[in-house]
């Protein structure tokens, strides 16, 4: 489902009347017909959709932002959407078709660890940067890395270390978890497992552990098992419908009364908080890429209240993600002054630049930006923004979460 999006603002319209007016209209409208173009990939389908509507949303707002302001080298930008499936063959598919049938300059997206595992390796082929938004595998910039592959979001390693600051302050000694049957929820265990055991030794990582596959409808079986083990704490990684069905059922049965903290890797989410309301647990904590409430910067303050008045809820991390993706690739065009695809590559490497989570850096030596995540536990309701909020709060430092380029298995 290729989604074609292009805006063009009051402003360059009239620019383009004075312009042919002045007798400059050929050089202006050769401009207005060649666009920068961006191909994403993002879940347009089945029950994870919101993630990519959000993301949608995010892409669109920073495409008629920039536009508004005079587009990236005085070219209009516009995106062009394709529907990853949530299938690594299907976003493979999609990338091909947008860089050999729509011409993009560059591309982005991706949700999921398992579908980023089977991406990254084949876009050395495509030869066109990509920018990853979403999806959480070390992997991708680490033994999998590649010149043409970014990440500018929160990785495992990253979420999972701060994670585990927050499990050694509660002092609970036996952990067990909740994830799905793939990458993302075997990793975050590992991950947590390991850093963990770092802060604290005596901790133990039982062997009853849980891991439903990705799109089970029915929890019950892995929350009785998670309960009847009798832990002091509980990790979940799961997210997005899984995670709202796992929270509906695990309150019929009680879990949240248990005697053993909860921490969810992605409770953060938006998507998350608002489709539960009051059905999200309080006083548990949660983590998240980004949390709108969390960056009081001018950047994060000016893309909050934009997108409030635009679609009338606060943006998730995704679509922060998205907006960012977009934003990035302006000021990687900007740097290399031109859009061929190999200097873009090659501006994005190193480049720092302020997103709404703060200023940003791809490192050079595996393309990772440093960034940490926001935990924090749920909190009253806000009639402002229809999800629960986050109190106590706090947004890890990039630098203290993120591993050296040297541990994350990556050769560039």
């Amino acid at each position: 489902m290729p989604n074609h999006t292009r805006t063009i603002p009051p402003l360059r319209t009239l620019c383009t009347a004075v312009c042919l007016a002045l007798g400059l209209g050929a050089a202006t409208s050769a401009q207005a017909e060649d666009p920068v173009r961006i191909g994403a990939i993002y879940i347009m389908s089945g029950s994870p959709s919101v993630y990519g509507q959000f993301a949608q949303q995010g892409m669109q707002l920073a495409v008629d932002e920039i536009n508004e302001s005079g587009g990236i080298l005085g070219r209009d930008v516009e995106f062009v959407l394709e529907d990853s499936q949530i299938k690594a063959d299907a976003a493979i598919q999609a990338a091909r078709k947008l860089v050999y049938s729509e011409q993009v300059h560059a591309l982005m997206g991706l949700d999921s660890s398992g579908v980023a595992t089977g991406v990254v390796p084949v876009v050395p082929e495509l030869q066109r940067p990509f920018i990853i938004t979403h999806a959480a595998t070390p992997d991708v910039t680490g033994k999998l890395c590649n010149r043409y592959t970014y990440r500018l979001s929160v990785n495992i390693s990253q979420n999972t270390k701060a994670a585990a600051e927050i499990a050694e302050q509660t002092g609970a000694k036996r952990w067990t978890t909740i994830g799905p049957d793939y990458a993302f929820g075997h990793q975050s265990w590992e991950f947590f497992g390991n850093y963990l055991q770092e802060l604290d030794p005596e901790v133990e990582l039982m062997e009853r552990t849980a891991f439903p596959r990705f799109g089970n409808e029915d929890f019950t079986p892995f929350i009785n098992n998670v309960m009847d083990a009798e832990p002091d704490g509980v990790l979940i990684s799961l997210w997005g419908g899984d995670l709202v069905n796992f929270i509906r059922q695990a309150n019929n049965l009680g879990f949240f009364d248990q005697d053993f903290e909860v921490l969810m890797t992605l409770g953060g989410a938006t998507e998350v908080m608002s489709a539960l309301g009051t059905d999200m647990p309080e006083g548990i904590w949660v983590g998240t890429r980004y949390w709108f409430a969390a960056h009081d910067n001018e950047v994060n303050n000016a893309f909050v209240s934009a997108y409030m008045d635009r679609y009338g809820k606060p943006p998730s991390y995704n679509a922060q993600g998205a907006y960012t993706g977009i934003q990035a690739y302006k000021a990687a065009i900007e740097k290399a002054g031109s859009t061929d695809p190999e200097a873009i590559t090659d501006a994005l490497s190193g480049l720092t630049f302020q997103a709404p989570n703060g200023e940003l850096t791809f490192r050079a030596g595996d393309h990772q930006a440093v960034v940490g995540p926001t935990w924090g536990q749920t909190a009253a309701l806000s009639e402002d923004y229809g999800v629960r909020m986050l109190d106590p709060m706090k947004t890890f430092d990039g630098d203290l979460v993120t591993p050296d380029v040297s541990e994350t298995g990556c050769s560039l």
